[in-house]
């Protein structure tokens, strides 16, 4: 794909949920560069860039100064933080932005961070701000942080040598600066980029050639060889050269603490002689090879030149930081498989196309979420079924339950052939009515009364979910769901999602938390009175449960403020303690004329 088909694609993205939103008020930042953040932060999540992003706006003066946010992105264990600042241009062809433009929105980012290090920001900001709840996080915890990067994102190309600028200090510790412009978006979704000049020679670093098995001139672009490297050269060379020795790599690395790389770590201190066992290893690229004797006489690896890996970057540097977390690792034990390629001499333009290539299909995996490994589960075949099969009261829309990641998506590509056949499959299976397997984890624990687990994310309340899926009761009181279970889910959805609509624009901060725990309370006072068939029928809510939300919704975030202590709501609302107080608290009277509510 072209850069220039690659932009408008990505505007025709924004524009798209921009338009859905226009069409369902209340629903989160109806806005081109709001929605544009969204749509590239969520892009660097899905290549493993980033974390779980939150879009963000923050445009304020304090004092003569300017700061800015658009969105950021942290850890669970708040060990590492990334910030994002939007240049945004709705461009529809490529334009050049100049390097002073984004220097300025990163110092307004930058000066933003800075304030909130030195605790002179968080007094001075209303507490309704949706940025008050990351600026509370910072000065809190701004010690604890191992990495913090900002992010400057345009949909125009940056014309400089390189995408990263000079990092800051701030409070000791060192500010990342990167731009993530349209042209390293393209890159990073579709190819990779060349390599430097690197150096490695592993008689220095390893104590000798590595044995491989070397497959010389079988086809005339490059050389193959398979090796394994030891982790202490592998953890060398990362501490040597760093990023770039990962520069073709579609993925920086993430952190310790997601799922793959947490299990890397736990091999390193458990199991280090298995590590080659559970691990698929990496890909490298290198410009020349010299093929000398290993120790037994058979060919070794003596030193590769323009060295770059290309798959296995969270390998590589898991090592580096795992070491450095904990010294005691031995890494003499650990051995990682690679394959080696070699690319021969030839036109430079044939060859950066070559190692796009490698790069590209060696990283074509896309992000697997755990919920993605339990589309085949039988619970997510039958919801899917039911789907398929149940159109709603008019005959004629349906509800798509996403079962395996992306599949909505595929739905409209593969049957919506015209613009017609497009326009009535919209109409049909709207986004709105588009719900992902945590998506129905959400809505049945949140009815369920546990609005703590809800409150931990959107991942870890789909694990919970279905780690205790025994242990759930179906409103049919089978154990598996019904067509009637079915649609009582879609009714719990028509709740939330109209719970959403309503006290998104009422409060400022923490909706998340107030939706979650003002439906928790409805499912608490009025559960076996509410007429989950009736909504289901409507297909929406009366104005007077409608009101019944807004009332509630109004004391639930007073209790939250009050019983949280000055602890960050959003962290409160994890907590057991949090709904157990919430439900010791006296509440008003539900209104006596709401129509789904049975005698």
């Amino acid at each position: 794909m072209e850069l220039v088909d690659f932009l408008r694609q990505t505007q025709a993205e924004v524009k798209e949920l921009l338009n859905d939103r226009m069409e369902m008020p209340g629903e989160p930042y109806p806005y081109p560069e709001s929605v544009f953040t969204e749509v590239m932060m969520q892009h660097m999540a899905d290549v493993g860039m980033t974390f779980e992003p939150e879009v963000c706006h923050f445009d304020a003066k304090v004092g003569n100064a300017k700061v800015r946010l658009s969105g950021f992105a942290y850890t669970d264990d708040m060990d590492q933080l990334d910030m994002f600042a939007s240049l945004y241009s709705d461009a529809t062809d490529i334009q050049q932005v100049a390097v002073s433009d984004v220097t300025k929105v990163a110092e307004h980012c930058l000066r933003f961070l800075s304030l909130c290090a030195e605790k002179k920001l968080l007094s001075k900001m209303d507490q309704a701000s949706e940025a008050h709840p990351l600026a509370q996080i910072i000065e809190e915890k701004y010690r604890d942080f191992n990495q913090i990067r900002i992010y400057v994102l345009t949909d125009q190309v940056l014309n400089a040598k390189s995408k990263q600028f000079q990092s800051r200090e701030i409070q000791g510790k060192t500010i990342k600066l990167e731009v993530m412009d349209i042209e390293r978006l393209f890159r990073h979704t579709s190819a990779g980029k060349p390599r430097d000049e690197l150096v490695v020679n592993f008689e220095e670093v390893s104590g000798g050639p590595l044995p491989c098995v070397w497959v010389p001139g079988q086809v005339c672009e490059y050389d193959y060889a398979m090796t394994v490297i030891p982790g202490e050269a592998l953890r060398f060379v990362y501490d040597k050269y760093g990023p770039r020795i990962l520069e073709a790599n579609v993925r920086s690395f993430l952190s310790a603490l997601g799922k793959v790389n947490k299990g890397i770590r736990e091999t390193l201190r458990t199991d280090p002689e298995r590590f080659m066992a559970y691990n698929n290893g990496l890909v490298i690229v290198a410009d020349e090879v010299h093929i000398g004797k290993s120790g037994d006489g058979t060919p070794g690896i003596t030193w590769l030149k323009g060295m770059q890996i290309v798959n296995g970057g969270q390998t590589t540097a898991s090592l580096y930081f795992t070491k450095k977390k904990y010294p005691e690792i031995d890494l003499t034990k650990v051995r990682v498989p690679a394959k080696l390629i070699v690319l021969r001499k030839q036109d430079s333009s044939n060859e950066d196309e070559l190692i796009s290539d490698i790069s590209r299909y060696a990283n074509s995996q896309n992000a697997v979420r755990q919920s993605d490994l339990a589309a085949n589960h039988p619970l997510h075949v039958l919801l899917d079924n039911f789907s398929q099969t149940t159109y709603c009261p008019d005959g004629e829309g349906r509800w798509f339950y996403e079962r395996a990641a992306g599949s909505y998506k595929v739905l409209f590509e593969r049957e919506g052939t015209t613009p017609a056949k497009l326009k009535r499959l919209k109409t049909s299976i709207p986004p709105a009515r588009k719900i992902t397997k945590p998506d129905m984890a959400k809505y049945l624990y949140i009815w369920d009364q546990k609005p703590e687990i809800v409150s931990l994310g959107a991942q870890k309340n789909f694990l919970a979910f279905m780690d205790n899926l025994s242990d759930f009761k179906w409103e049919s009181g089978e154990e598996q769901p019904t067509l009637d279970d079915f649609k009582k889910l879609i009714a719990k959805a028509i709740l939330f999602k109209a719970a959403t609509r309503l006290i998104r624009p009422k409060f400022q901060a923490f909706q998340g938390n107030i939706t979650i725990y003002t439906l928790s309370l409805l499912a608490l006072k009025l559960g076996s009175r509410i007429d989950l068939e009736m909504i289901w029928k409507n297909q929406e809510i009366s104005n007077s449960l409608k009101q019944q939300i807004l009332i509630w919704a109004s004391e639930v975030q007073k209790q939250l403020h009050s019983s949280s202590s000055g602890r960050m709501i959003s962290e409160w609302a994890k907590k057991t303690e949090c709904w157990q107080q919430l439900q010791t608290k006296s509440f008003s009277e539900p209104l006596k004329s709401i129509p789904e509510c049975k005698m």
